[in-house]
């Protein structure tokens, strides 16, 4: 567990964090700019130090202002990727990702330190290791920038918003490596972040920031549905994600039932995965309709019983209301919403606590309609 309790004075607003990050996983850090989404991993980093409090990363100190710790930089075990890739212009990629290794003896080798090929593959790197920077796109120039930190065999990884300097087609070129990196490399990665589209595809939990603050943190499905997070939601494309488990292929038709709950789950079409294995999904709001008894004669197959548990007030009829369900039989709450029309709200008399059905018309995966297997 990565443990954050510290306060940092800047010129236009104060930092206070209390939280904790878990030890796996992709945790983004989310929030509009000038939240203090950066000056997170900084102090994590050590390039800019807390004025008080402590951080440590399973139960290794790296700074507690009251027990006068403050470890170096480089002692702190700790990769960071800036939002350049920031190459050495005069070493080809080999070398600028040898540079990243502790050991600075491989420099000018034949040797190459023991994980180096599997980062190397895991990147897509191989292809370019007589490169210089000056002849990568911005894409291969990031992926090395990765790969570099890598190397250094850090015991945290921090991202600060890697993708944001990259046009859309770069972009869309690294992502598959960093979906391919959340499930090969065994440390936890801090991911910073204004995308909700990075969010969706690689993070498994979430800070979610504002003015210096964590207001709310998570495991990445409850957090996108929850009430905090819904502002940062277009009203007209407000959804919810599960990290589903696949439990059955159909045996005549070309449908795969994924459970999403206890005893709760739906069928959908287009996964190639095996039983067992964990999938994302995702539910559009739009997509979910509901009825006060379950329909016997229609052509949804998703009807799953819920009960309301969070209601959006009426400010224009011609808008849609939002709705907030409880689905599945389960001590841990597992959310569903809802966009209906204020007509049918106001029909249905909805009230906090009834129960009804949800009706899904429509279920995806969040990997642009492919399987991320998390």
């Amino acid at each position: 567990m990565i443990d954050l309790n510290f306060k940092q004075r800047f010129p236009d607003f104060e930092l206070d964090i209390q939280a904790q990050v878990p030890s796996s996983g992709i945790t983004a850090i989310f929030g509009r700019s000038g939240a203090g989404k950066t000056s997170i991993i900084n102090a994590i980093s050590g390039l800019k130090n807390p004025d008080s409090g402590s951080i440590s990363i399973n139960q290794r100190v790296l700074f507690d202002s009251q027990q006068a710790i403050n470890l170096a930089i480089e002692k702190r075990d700790i990769g960071y990727v800036f939002q350049e890739s920031r190459l050495f212009p005069h070493y080809k990629v080999k070398g600028n990702l040898l540079y990243g290794v502790k050991n600075q003896a491989y420099l000018g080798k034949s040797e190459l330190p023991r994980n180096f090929n599997q980062v190397v593959d895991l990147l897509g790197l191989s292809e370019l290791l007589d490169r210089y920077p000056a002849d990568l796109s911005g894409g291969e120039k990031q992926r090395c920038a990765i790969a570099r930190a890598l190397l250094s065999e850090p015991k945290v990884l921090l991202m600060d918003e890697p993708l944001a300097s990259l046009d859309l087609p770069r972009k869309k070129e690294v992502m598959p490596f960093l979906e391919s990196l959340a499930q090969e490399i065994q440390i936890p990665i801090l991911y910073v972040t204004h995308s909700l589209d990075e969010i969706l595809h690689l993070a498994d939990h979430m800070l979610l920031m504002d003015s210096g603050r964590v207001v709310d943190s998570g495991d990445i499905e409850r957090m996108w549905a929850s009430s905090a997070f819904k502002p940062w939601h277009d009203e007209a494309d407000l959804s919810t994600i599960f990290k589903g488990v696949i439990k059955q292929h159909h045996q005549r038709y070309a449908l795969t039932y994924v459970e999403i709950a206890p005893s709760c789950g739906v069928w959908m079409s287009g996964i190639d995965a095996n039983v067992d294995e964990s999938v994302r999904i995702r539910i559009h709001a739009s997509d979910v309709s509901l009825t006060l008894s379950k329909s016997t004669d229609t052509s949804i197959r998703n009807i799953l019983p819920a009960q309301v548990i969070e209601l959006a007030p009426v400010t224009d009829p011609a808008l849609p209301v939002s709705i907030c369900l409880a689905i599945g039989e389960s001590e841990v709450e597992h959310y569903l919403w809802a966009n209906i029309t204020a007509w049918a709200y106001e029909d249905l008399q909805l009230e906090i606590g009834q129960k009804v059905y949800a009706q899904i018309k429509g279920v995806k995966m969040t990997n642009k309609d492919m399987a991320i297997r998390k």
